[in-house]
């Protein structure tokens, strides 16, 4: 392809202030096999830099939604039921859209269908889907922080940003094995607190006796309208960074973070305490926002990743009704956690929404 091709397709403009560098990035583009089409197609959706990682995410050749169906040996409804359950719009059953990976990957699915069922797998599938958008996202904010915003800042120009979108589209192939070498520990673990957390009785197979934890940042809604985006994140990302660290050093597990809040789990309620205690001592300091928290010990339903029963709903309640730097638990978490580690303040009995008969409550603190 001629610097006249590139002219007469309206990628290039000879007279324009960076033509240099929109020809350098056109022939490093044509080296790597990009057609010119492809050229063109990326330049009206304004990703002509990120064209050569694009075309690298999923290479190969491209089935229809037919085509894939019966490489995978399954209807076409089937496959579009797994792919909306993972979280991905329709595709036109005309377009060459899938990978001779993805009827790998709906065959697998079939496997799991054929042991648990389909609704069951279905929601898995959306369990799955929903942590794996989190990740992608999460690996294109990093990029865009970390390796894009540098660029674009010190003018390298637009060869300069397209190359770091390959490298870094390359340096996804690594993703893969270190999820695959986590999540067998997750399994190794989240088994090892199931059975430590399944109550003697055994009320159904799929539930657990557990502390529920939450614990949200006061102050957070008014930052919204004081701070700008940036130092907005920094503030969530210390809070998220906090919370993982000190619920994972206590053999607890996070299951959620929303902004200001996180809901957490923990066998032991004396962990449950710590991990709470610890999110306030280390907001300390911090002038803009203040911690609170509540915890209930019960038995609780585990599904899809999550917990449901009375005790999440009772958790929950509980903190929004303590004050800034304050957590407050059941009289359960202070039976359990015991006076040799934490101080167990009455703070009375407490009317809370949802809920028949006031609530015994206590504040939580250091002995």
């Amino acid at each position: 392809m001629t610097p006249a091709d590139f002219e007469a397709a309206g990628l290039y403009d000879p007279a324009a202030p960076e033509a240099a560098d929109r020809l350098a990035l056109l022939q490093w583009l044509a080296a790597q096999g990009t057609t010119l089409a492809q050229m063109v197609e990326a330049q009206r959706h304004g990703s002509l830099t990120g064209l050569a990682g694009d075309l690298t995410l999923r290479a190969g050749e491209r089935l229809t939604l037919a085509e894939v169906a019966a490489a995978a040996g399954m209807s076409p409804a089937r496959i579009e039921r797994m792919r909306l359950a993972a979280g991905f719009p329709p595709v036109d059953p005309d377009e060459a859209f899938f990978s001779r990976d993805d009827a790998e990957t709906f065959a697998s699915l079939v496997t799991g269908d054929a042991f648990v069922g389909e609704p069951a797998m279905l929601h898995f599938i959306r369990v799955v889907g929903s942590s794996l958008a989190r990740i992608a996202e999460a690996a294109l904010a990093l990029f865009l922080a970390n390796v894009e915003r540098p660029i674009v800042e010190r003018h390298a120009g637009e060869l300069a940003l397209a190359q770091a979108n390959l490298r870094a589209a390359h340096a996804l192939d690594i993703i893969p094995n270190g999820v695959r070498s986590m999540f067998r520990a997750h399994m190794e673990t989240a088994i090892r607190r199931f059975r430590a957390a399944r109550p003697p009785e055994r009320v159904t197979l799929d539930t657990v006796r557990v502390t529920i934890g939450f614990v949200d940042l006061v102050g957070y809604s008014r930052l919204t309208q004081q701070l700008d985006v940036r130092a907005l994140g920094t503030l969530v990302e210390r809070f998220e960074a906090l919370a993982s660290d000190i619920v994972a050093a206590r053999d607890g597990r996070v299951v959620k973070l929303i902004g200001d809040a996180v809901m957490f789990v923990a066998v032991d309620a004396g962990a449950a305490c710590d991990i709470a205690l610890t999110l306030l001592e280390r907001f300390a300091d911090d002038p803009s926002v203040t911690p609170r928290g509540g915890l209930a010990s019960g038995t609780v339903l585990l599904r899809g990743g999550d917990y449901y029963g009375p005790a999440v709903n009772l958790a929950s309640r509980i903190a929004e009704l303590a004050v800034p730097r304050e957590i407050l638990v059941t009289a359960e978490v202070a039976e359990r956690a015991g006076t040799d580690r934490f101080h167990f303040e009455p703070a009375g009995r407490r009317v809370l929404k949802g809920f028949d008969a006031p609530v015994a409550l206590h504040a939580a603190g250091r002995p």
